[in-house]
């Protein structure tokens, strides 16, 4: 009676332990199955001459941990994606010219290497020796097309990476920021592009009281034109810029034509000391001299000097922005 009770026991623990096994092999993949530590209790039952041997499994969870692995990104390139874009646009078929120089390089080279192939058989057999000019030959002209192809890339590359690097730092330039003295509003050089044409004078604040100026007589055209100048005092002094305001009704509106020509001020100066300084250091120019630079309405870069804006010239060679030809002269201001 106590062996059949005793096997009994066994067989029902028997059951229950395949049951067990059972759900668990229906439960769903989880990772934290495989991080449990299983603990085996072994528990012996002896009955006469009968031994049974028990296993009681039980489970013990560790908890879980975590590991962060942090990842530092690389910098950013130099060459924003905009000027990338840029430079495609303006020069569509540049891409397709490389590839095609790549390609002739490639033709050239492989033609070359079939030459000298021949051209060592041909000199290791006398009976073909007669075959040597001719080899020779077609080796010469493998060898120019592959070096000429071989120029015109790197030209062509060369040509590319200037204009990327110019438009990149055009790219910077049209994020700093400047203050619109009418209403202080806050905006970026950027946000002129279609509307105005910056004029950038840096220099010490008698030289914008100097350049301010000149440019009295030929205010009309300048603002007919759109230009807008951005006086930056690199000293750190504030430039006394008289309008002249008095009763006068034609004086009055002159005055305001300076305001509207004079309204912008650079903020953030640290930002323009440094791409100034970067302009100055790719021109030579020693970075205490006094420059402008004039913008285009799409924002690139038109013309650089040292010394004071050609005032009479800009009113002279730049479109108004008024008029039947507004738009379509947009493009045309000049050199870039």
């Amino acid at each position: 009676m106590a062996a059949t009770l005793v096997s009994s026991q066994a067989y029902s623990y028997h059951c229950h332990l395949s049951k067990r096994t059972l759900n668990q092999a229906k439960e769903p993949y989880s990772p934290l199955r495989f991080s449990r530590h299983n603990h085996i209790e072994r528990r012996d039952f002896s009955l006469k001459n009968t031994r049974f041997l028990i296993l009681t499994i039980t489970r013990k969870q560790k908890p879980l941990s975590f590991n962060t692995v942090c990842f530092a990104a690389d910098e950013p390139s130099e060459i924003s994606a905009d000027a990338r874009i840029r430079s495609e646009v303006l020069s569509p078929f540049r891409s397709v010219r490389m590839f095609f120089y790549l390609a002739f390089i490639a033709s050239a080279s492989l033609g070359g290497l079939i030459a000298t192939s021949r051209l060592i058989g041909a000199l290791a057999n006398p009976a073909r020796s007669g075959e040597v000019l001719e080899i020779v030959k077609g080796l010469g002209i493998d060898i120019g097309a592959a070096s000429l192809f071989a120029f015109l890339y790197f030209r062509e590359n060369k040509t590319k990476n200037a204009q990327m690097a110019r438009l990149s730092r055009e790219e910077n330039l049209a994020k700093l920021r400047m203050r619109v003295e009418e209403n202080n509003k806050v905006i970026s050089v950027g946000d002129l592009r279609g509307i105005a044409r910056l004029v950038i004078c840096a220099g010490p604040a008698d030289y914008i009281e100097e350049a301010f100026k000149r440019s009295r007589e030929f205010t009309q055209g300048l603002v007919e034109r759109g230009v807008v100048v951005v006086a930056y005092a690199t000293d750190g002094k504030s430039p006394v810029l008289e309008f002249d305001e008095t009763d006068d009704n034609a004086d009055e509106e002159m005055s305001q034509r300076r305001r509207r020509l004079w309204r912008v001020a650079p903020v953030f100066v640290s930002e323009w000391e440094k791409w100034l300084d970067e302009q100055k250091k790719l021109a030579g120019v020693s970075s205490d001299s006094p420059v402008y630079l004039s913008l285009r309405l799409d924002g690139r870069v038109r013309g650089s000097g040292v010394g004071y804006p050609p005032w009479q010239a800009f009113v002279a060679q730049l479109p108004p922005v008024k008029g039947i030809w507004t738009g379509l002269l947009d493009g045309m201001d000049g050199r870039v």
